[in-house]
């Protein structure tokens, strides 16, 4: 028996015969947070539909915590909390009241109401807005009103979809904090496009481009890809590309402003120690040597970025 609290196994949806996702396979457990990107129309949001039981796969499956949610979606959906982009607020209603009302539809027992209330309330940072009326609270605020609904009935899955979106960075870095603490004790998933959101919250990441996973693995990995086999060099007395290209292992070489350059080095090897050395002989007057790292951003690009098809010329 395994302990996945979301299995995802070859989900596919079709629109019209056309594969809006297609074969998306994963698996998440207890204590991770997973970031789940991809570029506007990739799928993304038809994906999250089937995760949380709201779209049909047209292929496929999803189980939460061992249950399939076509077999049986009243147990699975019960043990997911879900808080979607357009916050679900009754914003006449105070946060008591509303909390309240959040839980007996997630089925909390009467007895226990008042007590998930005052826990989802203290987790999320409520407790001295209990009767505050939801209007009047900050966007922040509001936000973890929202939160707080998604996990008032202790679920062991929480789908947060756009969760800073709107804010400013001191209410993001409240509900990053937030969603860290969430996703200690349960699994997570984030969908969102803020990429340094992920590399800050987020233990693994999962990329979706047209339909299809691009990139399924752990933000280490994704953070290695960053680093590449570039180095950034800066020089006194730099060389000419064409005398750089002489150190081993160097492939190319850029020159740029600043007496900077940017050289690409085999991927078996690590020519640091002999461009030291080089420096030295021929008095470049080394003081910097780094790995050049490719932005998050930059990375995301290149594993969705496909060039457009050529169009054959039309015969005269």
């Amino acid at each position: 028996m395994n302990n996945f609290t979301v299995e995802a196994i070859d989900l596919t949806r079709l629109y019209g015969g056309r594969e809006a996702v297609s074969n998306v396979s994963f698996t998440l457990s207890k204590g991770q947070v997973l970031g789940f990107l991809g570029p506007n129309g990739a799928g993304k949001s038809t994906t999250m539909k089937m995760l949380t039981g709201n779209l049909a796969p047209s292929n496929g499956s999803v189980k939460i915590c061992g249950i399939d949610m076509m077999e049986n979606p009243k147990e699975a959906k019960a043990l997911i909390g879900y808080l979607p982009e357009m916050r679900p607020l009754y914003k006449e209603l105070t946060v008591d009241e509303y909390l309240t009302i959040a839980a007996r539809l997630h089925r909390v027992s009467a007895s226990h109401i008042k007590k998930a209330v005052e826990i989802a309330k203290e987790r999320c940072g409520l407790g001295h807005m209990s009767q505050r009326l939801i209007e009047n609270l900050s966007n922040g605020y509001q936000q973890r009103v929202g939160i707080a609904q998604a996990i008032i009935h202790n679920p062991m899955v929480v789908i947060l979809d756009e969760p800073t979106v709107g804010l400013d960075p001191i209410q993001i870095r409240d509900i990053r904090a937030l969603i860290r603490e969430v996703g200690s004790e349960r699994s997570v998933i984030i969908s969102t496009h803020i990429l340094p959101e992920v590399e800050m919250v987020c233990d693994h990441v999962q990329i979706i481009d047209k339909g299809k996973l691009v990139f399924n693995g752990a933000i280490d990995v994704l953070k290695k890809q960053r680093i590449g086999n570039k180095l950034m060099i800066a020089m006194r007395n730099p060389p000419s590309a064409e005398e750089m290209l002489k150190v081993a292992g160097i492939l190319e070489a850029e020159s740029l402003e600043g007496n900077l350059m940017r050289v690409r080095f085999a991927e078996d090897t690590s020519p640091a120690e002999a461009i030291v050395q080089a420096a030295v002989v021929n008095h470049w007057g080394l003081y910097q040597i780094a790995p050049d790292q490719t932005s998050l951003e930059d990375v995301f690009v290149q594993l969705t970025y496909q060039e457009p098809a050529v169009s054959e010329p039309i015969a005269a």
